[in-house]
């Protein structure tokens, strides 16, 4: 199984800095798009912590064989691990107290399966013979009330509590991540991005993108964070884009 994979962070048209980020091993197949909160010097710290912990060690485990529920199971303890660093960060430099970040991971194994952990509302999509699915599912206040029909997936989008984290690292001791796995196909399009792609674009507008997709990723994880950006960028926009060659 091969791939290939393009990426791109904006600081979007009204933020002053940029505090997202992400990670991509891609002989490997390992991707991370996370996205900090708290201010802009400590959320920026957040997300590099997780992405330069949980991204090199998924990386390691891959290279040694791991996969399965022990790959599941290590990348979780990594995710744990670097919600630990971000907490005890914040705890010695007070002026970061409250950063915190999301954080999203593709693994792809050997053996034709994709792993996704998530904790946060970045996203994972992928775009399969011309259908979109969205892998993860938000943990935010807005997703509950849509969960329990207090809200329509349209009225969710546009609602004041939508950027309201139930989950995130660096906020409890205690985190709890969410995991996904499943056959991958040739011809598969991933997408990882932070909400500052996927709060102002609807996800028909999303696969229109990525249906584009031409052997110039970058130009379509461009096009995705030039869309965000016409349509406000009201926050910082990461793209990370992988397809699965035959």
């Amino acid at each position: 199984m091969k791939w290939q994979y393009a990426g791109r962070s904006d600081v979007g048209k009204v933020r002053q800095g940029n505090e997202d980020a992400l990670f991509a091993d891609e002989a490997r197949g390992v991707f991370i798009v996370a996205d900090g909160m708290g201010g802009h010097v400590a959320g920026e710290v957040a997300s590099q912590i997780v992405t330069e912990m949980v991204g090199p060690g998924v990386s390691r485990a891959v290279e040694e064989g791991f996969s399965g529920e022990e790959l599941e199971q290590e990348a979780l303890k990594l995710i744990e691990d670097a919600n630990r660093a971000i907490m005890e960060r914040a705890d010695n430099e007070p002026e970061k107290r409250g950063m915190g970040t999301t954080v999203t991971l593709l693994a792809l194994i050997p053996g034709r399966r994709y792993l996704c952990q998530q904790v946060g509302d970045s996203r994972g999509y992928l775009l399969r013979d011309g259908a979109l699915t969205q892998i993860t599912r938000d943990h935010t206040v807005v997703q509950q009330q849509v969960d329990r029909g207090a809200l329509s997936p349209e009225q969710a989008r546009d609602h004041p509590l939508s950027h309201i984290l139930t989950r995130a690292l660096g906020t409890e001791f205690n985190v709890e991540t969410d995991s996904y796995t499943d056959d991958v196909k040739a011809g598969d399009i991933f997408l990882l991005c932070s909400d500052g792609l996927s709060g102002m674009l609807p996800d028909e507008e999303i696969m229109r993108i990525l249906s584009s997709a031409s052997d110039d990723l970058q130009e379509v994880a461009d096009s995705l964070i030039d869309a965000a950006n016409e349509a406000g960028g009201l926050d910082n926009v990461t793209a990370l884009v992988v397809k699965v060659l035959p």
